[in-house]
């Protein structure tokens, strides 16, 4: 049986790390831990994160202080740039971990449930 590698893409601040950006937060062990053992069976790791210049190498820093290190940073995969003959703006993965997403069958409750960033933004309903 062949086993697919996948492409992960995950962000830093509120998912691999607390969010206290500008600052580095406390890392989030399990999220680190399973991170890590993904990248050793052999898929593929991409930081994709807003932070730039100094504040990314300070994320990169931090995640290489818990031994996780990443295949791209917010790039595309070299074989997906050869394979497409392109870079796409959006990162091309089969997971995206990050702590601001919503699954598309899980979007109306974003709007419809109280006390959500949608509700408390005045958005009502869709």
């Amino acid at each position: 049986m062949n086993k697919k590698e996948l492409i992960i893409a995950v962000d830093f601040d509120g998912t691999l790390f607390a969010d206290e950006y500008p600052d580095i937060g406390e890392p989030r062990f399990e999220i680190i831990e399973t991170l890590k053992e993904m990248s050793a069976k052999g898929h593929k790791l991409i930081l994709w994160t807003c932070r730039m210049g100094d504040f990314l190498n300070d994320a990169i820093k931090a995640c290489a202080a818990q031994g996780l290190f990443f295949d791209e940073i917010n790039n595309n995969l070299s074989d997906n740039i050869s394979r497409y003959s392109n870079n796409t703006r959006k990162i091309f993965a089969d997971i995206y971990i990050d702590d601001r997403s919503i699954l598309p069958e899980n979007f109306e409750l974003c709007f419809k449930t109280p006390n959500t960033k949608a509700q408390s933004a005045g958005i009502k309903g869709v």
